[in-house]
C-alpha cells in the first residue's frame, strides 16, 4: 500500500482506532516510495494520555530502514484538535527524524469519527 496523502493515511490507520477506549498510538513505517513497510501500535499506559515515545519510534524506524513515518493517535475526549503537547512532541519527532533522513510525513489525530492532519493544518 502506498501512503502518499493524508486521506490514504487516514484510510489505513482509522480502523485501528475504531474501538479504542483509551488513548492509542499507531506508527506507519514507509520506504522511500511511501510504501508501507510495517505498522506498530501502542496503547497508553495511563488512563487518558500518551506521551509520544520519540526515541522508540526513531529506533523502530531505523531497525526497519524506513525513510518516512506517519503517526496517528486518538483523543478519547472527542476533540481531534492538536494540543500544545501534541504539537511540541510532533516537532521533536520531526526534528529527530530529519537528522537521520527519516521524514515525518504526517501526524493524524482521530476523535469522534473525525480526523485532523498536522500537515493539512500547517503544523508540519
Amino acid at each position: 500500500m502506498i501512503v502518499d496523502t493524508a486521506r490514504a493515511a487516514a484510510d489505513l490507520l482509522r480502523p485501528l482506532f475504531a474501538d479504542a477506549r483509551g488513548e492509542k498510538l499507531a506508527v506507519a513505517h514507509l520506504d522511500a516510495g511511501r510504501r508501507l513497510l510495517a505498522l506498530d501500535e501502542e496503547v497508553a499506559r495511563g488512563a487518558d494520555s500518551m506521551a509520544l515515545p520519540v526515541r522508540d519510534i526513531i529506533a523502530a524506524a531505523l531497525a526497519r530502514d524506513a525513510a518516512g513515518l506517519v503517526i496517528a493517535h486518538n483523543h478519547p475526549s472527542g476533540d481531534p484538535s492538536p494540543s500544545p503537547a501534541d504539537i511540541a512532541a510532533t516537532r521533536r519527532l520531526a526534528e529527530a527524524g530529519e537528522r537521520l533522513d527519516i521524514r515525518l510525513h504526517d501526524h493524524l489525530i482521530f476523535a469522534a469519527g473525525d480526523c485532523r492532519s498536522f500537515r493539512a493544518l500547517g503544523l508540519l
